[in-house]
């Protein structure tokens, strides 16, 4: 079956998801604002849902249309054809959103799309009603400008939630937001990366699965393998081709340092349940006394800021011995994850490159220094 498929991410890395894609060697991908589109058969799906390190979730996408009235919204619902994805007693709960249309109410067009699935299957059934008591499709819409996008969601869990992350500190960095700054800070199988603020280590851990190629949903599962539309074989090869591509040759090491011990004890336990221990060792530090090493050397932190954990006084403070410590020098790079537009002035320069992106809903830059 050939299906058309969408990954929503996080505004700002469409295009590291897409070049994912792409390198993985799905057909047909085209990043749009907030999502990536692309196509292919059941092993696509798994694929993606096993190896995306940056899309929050895969959806299958089955139709685009314009409804200005319920009636349109309806009659264009009951034309997708269900009946290929939604067995006779599987579920199907609706959810969605919408955004600057005619059409504004989400209870009211949760019911009209849900009264359309369920004509639709009732008719190709014979049945007078559904019983919904296997397992669930869950049914997403978007209503954005009267353009509406009608998905069912393969995954499940946000595909953020890699399995290894059984604990977190206070204000942890969701997992596909690090990777994308693991990534954008370019590190690679023989890297050497230290977080001096590294919480409950989610960067290191990270950082480490990608140096190793381990892919990030290798260890869970998906709402779609319960799907009887599902052939039963693909997520089994496709976790049997990722296992095929882990490097267990790579020279990667990490050190995670906190002033919280309860945070490096956590850091610790997910590093274990992630398979990387091995790789990153953690110690109670001060940033203060952050020393570099001789070694070439990938610094990637996310401080806590007025937002989330500090004052913005503290904050400022933390920014200017972060300056003072990762100092200009040859082998040695930087990148911060910060919402403060004074950032690069309080930090003593300008960076050499700046990403914007979402953490959560709040807007911020990566500022890198490798010159």
């Amino acid at each position: 079956m050939n299906l058309k498929f969408s990954a929503p991410c996080i505004f700002g890395l469409e295009g590291i998801c897409a070049n994912e894609l792409r390198f993985l060697g799905i057909d047909n991908v085209v990043a749009e604002n907030g999502r990536v589109v692309f196509s292919g058969d059941w092993s696509t799906l798994a694929r993606a849902n096993i190896n995306s390190r940056y899309a929050e979730r895969i959806h299958i996408l089955l139709a685009e249309f314009e409804a200005h009235t319920f009636e349109q919204l309806f009659e264009n619902v009951r034309k997708i054809n269900w009946e290929d994805f939604i067995g006779i007693t599987e579920a199907f709960p609706v959810k969605g959103r919408c955004l600057s249309s005619q059409l504004m109410s989400v209870p009211d067009c949760q019911k009209i799309i849900k009264k359309a699935v369920v004509t639709r299957l009732s008719e190709k059934y014979m049945l007078p009603w559904l019983e919904e008591t296997d397992a669930v499709h869950q049914i997403q819409f978007l209503i954005m400008n009267d353009k509406v996008s009608i998905m069912l969601d393969t995954s499940g869990a946000g595909l953020h939630k890699r399995g290894y992350r059984a604990e977190s500190n206070e204000a942890p960095i969701k997992e596909t937001l690090a990777a994308a700054m693991v990534e954008l800070s370019r590190v690679r199988a023989n890297h050497f990366v230290v977080d001096p603020m590294c919480g409950s280590g989610t960067i290191l851990i990270e950082a480490a699965m990608k140096a190793l190629n381990i892919a990030p949903g290798l260890n869970r599962y998906f709402a779609c393998e319960r799907w009887r539309c599902v052939p039963v074989k693909v997520f089994e090869s496709e976790r049997e081709l990722a296992r095929s591509k882990i490097r267990t040759d790579a020279e990667f090491k990490a050190e995670g340092f906190d002033i919280d011990a309860n945070s490096l004890e956590i850091a610790e336990h997910n590093a274990r349940l992630a398979g990387v221990s091995d790789r990153i060792t953690f110690a109670q530090r001060d940033i203060k006394d952050f020393i570099l090493s001789d070694d070439f050397q990938t610094v990637i932190t996310n401080p806590p800021y007025g937002e989330r954990l500090l004052d913005v006084k503290s904050a400022e403070e933390l920014y200017k011995v972060m300056g003072e410590k990762f100092i200009r020098q040859r082998g040695k790079s930087y990148s911060i994850i910060s919402p403060d537009d004074d950032f690069e002035k309080i930090f003593g320069r300008k960076a050499d490159k700046r990403r914007k992106m979402y953490n959560g809903t709040l807007k911020c830059q990566l500022y890198m220094y490798f010159k």
